[in-house]
């Protein structure tokens, strides 16, 4: 049994963190609009957020640049969020780590204690096993 708790940041943390940032950069965002993260993605850019796809498979997503690492994007990251397996959660906490991101969101089902001790050790929140879209709708609307 996992010893992860869901969420390492109180319902109030997560609000003030998502009513704060402004840039957030989607690792794994999918070029297929019927993906989950293609539509959060999407939903991101419509409350006002600006969302950069960081996917190196695909060079565009719609009208939009995909990067191909958290190290392309071309401005600071205020919430690095997470579409990838878990086993690839501890290399986006060091990526995220490396380019000063503010925070890690780890969509649900993706958690990894060994990521989230080095998220701690570096002082980056991280909210995991967690759907950015539901949290934003339930604590903000």
């Amino acid at each position: 049994m996992s010893t992860i708790s869901p969420q390492t940041l109180s319902d109030a943390e997560q609000r003030a963190l998502l009513q704060s940032a402004r840039v957030i950069a989607v690792v794994g965002f999918s070029d297929n609009p019927e993906r989950t993260s293609h539509r959060i993605g999407r939903f991101l850019q419509r409350v006002g957020y600006t969302v950069y796809p960081v996917n190196p498979t695909v060079s565009r997503i719609g009208e939009d640049i995909s990067y191909p690492t958290l190290a392309d994007v071309p401005e600071h990251i205020d919430i690095v969020n997470v579409f990838r397996r878990s086993e690839y959660l501890p290399e986006v906490v060091d990526d995220a780590i490396a380019v000063g991101a503010g925070a890690i969101w780890a969509q649900l089902g993706i958690e990894h204690e060994e990521a989230a001790r080095r998220a701690r050790e570096a002082g980056i929140p991280l909210v995991m096993n967690n759907c950015i879209m539901v949290t934003y709708q339930r604590l903000i609307g």
